[in-house]
């Protein structure tokens, strides 16, 4: 039998939706038995809503105060005595996850297989390469422990219904003093849906020629109830902020829906969006590249387009 350990990904108080989606992943792994680890100050909430994932046997918690942030070289010699009897662990492929997770595999001296976006096997997965452009087959020993990350776009979030066990690991290690935790910097809160986990996400690119005129993205979006993306020739002209890049240099997405307003569709591009369910392109170059992968495409001036279609949702 496959002991798969799943590293939870949190905010203290909410499970991230990717570790959803890495738990359909550990299912998928044959014979499998899923314990999801939950390492905070204090993992009550997040360990509920971990029990509650359909697919999960169980959930165990690491409360130490040390894991009240999610600091890698902490939490991972915690992960690292966790591991102990387990052939897996798994963490989404997330800046967590590949902060984390290498460190682990260091710490257990194996190889890290990193965005597994299938399972062949126990011990086999598909991931992709050359910007998704394409597919590897790799087959890691069976003798040692795997550590993997999980492309989270290749996988749907495992749903409710789930009635695990919590139970509390009491495990004695000597935490690094060499990293500690000093501020956070970070973007005002929004309302808006989290880019990574959205169903639904509007994505400007370079072609909105200024950071004032990217207002429209957001408007758009707000109408849509919908995230907001932006291409790397957005955000390196200063018109969208890092962390709302997509593509292969930033943020790997599967929407329901995706609408690419003014974006050219570099093949860095659309390597982040490639399992968007549905994909909606407007341009006024009819030759761009967006539209070889589009569902539907709008030849048409952004500028006139995206306040009509705003006025036509109401």
């Amino acid at each position: 039998m496959s002991k798969i350990l799943v590293i939870a990904e949190h905010d203290g108080a909410h499970l991230n939706q990717a570790t959803a989606r890495a738990v359909t992943c550990a299912r998928q792994i044959p014979s499998g038995h899923v314990t999801v680890a939950v390492l905070a100050a204090d993992p009550s909430a997040v360990a509920a809503e971990a029990a509650a994932l359909a697919g999960v046997d169980a959930v165990v918690t690491v409360a130490h105060a040390a894991n009240g942030q999610a600091l890698a070289a902490v939490l991972a010699p915690q992960i690292v005595a966790l591991a102990a009897g387990y052939t897996h662990v798994l963490a989404a492929s997330t800046a967590f996850g590949k902060d984390l997770l290498p460190r682990v595999a260091a710490l257990l001296g194996v190889p890290q297989i990193s965005d597994a976006m299938a399972v062949e096997g126990a011990y086999k997965f598909k991931r992709p390469t050359y910007a998704g452009n394409a597919i590897v087959t790799l087959e890691a020993p069976s003798d040692r422990t795997l550590v993997a990350t999980v492309r989270s776009a290749s996988f749907e979030p495992a749903a409710a219904g789930g009635s695990a066990s919590i139970s509390a690991a009491a495990i004695a290690v000597d935490l690094p003093a060499h990293t500690r935790f000093v501020s956070l910097s970070a973007s005002p809160k929004s309302d808006r849906p989290d880019l990574a986990s959205a169903s639904k996400v509007v994505s400007g690119g370079r072609a909105l020629a200024s950071k004032e005129n990217f207002q429209l993205i957001y408007g758009l979006a707000a109408k849509m109830g919908a995230a907001v993306g932006a291409s790397r020739a957005a955000v390196d002209a200063g018109y969208a902020s890092n962390e709302l890049q997509v593509g292969q240099t930033g943020k790997i997405i599967a929407p329901d829906l995706y609408v690419a307003v003014g974006i050219s569709g570099a093949i860095q591009h659309l390597t982040g969006i490639k399992d968007a369910k549905t994909i909606v392109a407007i341009n006024k170059d009819p030759e761009a590249p967006i539209f070889e992968v589009a569902d539907f495409g709008l030849v048409a001036d952004l500028f006139v387009a995206v306040p009509e279609i705003e006025k036509a949702l109401g």
